[in-house]
């Protein structure tokens, strides 16, 4: 049954692939990420299978991508600014993995499969993206405004956190996934209380003195 509704008249290659990208994750959960699974999103969508095609011109890991996205999307509309701004960082960066895994939840086949097609070596730099995008966006949305080294360190540990919970997930048979909820609150612990260490650290350089700069000044009180 065509859904053309789900886009405007004269849609964009970009349009396109927004609309298809979950229509695709239906599918793939018995047909993977290939050509049946993007014809039949087509379809339903009321798209021609060429033009559908032309929106995914990498294929099966365009696919991924496209609905990867979609997630990302739906999970920023889901927690806006002001929404976030009243929960602790620990709370909220667990809020957003929560409503990935929500949101992922009813497609737990597709990801299998994703996470299988990504885990191809060709596809190796493709999946670290990803993983990456998603890190930058729950920070982002956490309110982190980091632009040093802890930038980089908070996404590349937030990154293993959720590449690991989504491994979790995907064999969890427990009742709303609270085996991955629990496993999720101790890896976020962990990584609060590595913050926490941090950020002590820091602090107790910026209030030591350097001895090295004290003799450096005895020997040249000018500088």
């Amino acid at each position: 049954m065509a859904m053309a509704s789900i886009l405007p008249a004269d849609p964009t290659l970009d349009e396109i692939r927004a609309a298809l990208a979950p229509l695709i994750a239906d599918s793939a959960a018995f047909d993977g990420f290939g050509d049946a699974a993007l014809i039949d999103a087509a379809a339903r969508a009321g798209v021609d299978p060429d033009v559908a095609r032309l929106a995914f011109t990498g294929g099966g890991r365009d696919m991924v991508d496209a609905w990867f996205a979609d997630i990302d999307a739906r999970m920023a509309a889901k927690w806006p600014a002001e929404r976030l701004g009243a929960l602790k960082i620990r709370e909220r960066i667990t809020m957003l993995v929560e409503t990935r895994i929500d949101l992922i939840s009813p497609a737990r086949e597709s990801l299998r499969r994703a996470l299988a097609l990504l885990a191809l070596p060709a596809n190796a730099p493709h999946a670290a993206k990803l993983g990456w995008r998603a890190a930058d966006l729950m920070w982002r949305l956490a309110g982190d405004t980091a632009t040093d080294y802890n930038h980089y360190s908070k996404r590349a540990i937030l990154g293993a956190v959720y590449g690991a919970t989504m491994a979790v997930f995907l064999n969890d048979d427990s009742e709303n996934f609270a085996d991955t909820r629990a496993f999720l609150a101790r890896r976020i612990d962990q990584v609060m209380r590595f913050e926490g260490w941090k950020h002590r650290r820091a602090a107790g350089r910026i209030e030591r003195p350097s001895l090295a700069r004290f003799v450096g000044r005895l020997r040249y009180p000018g500088r």
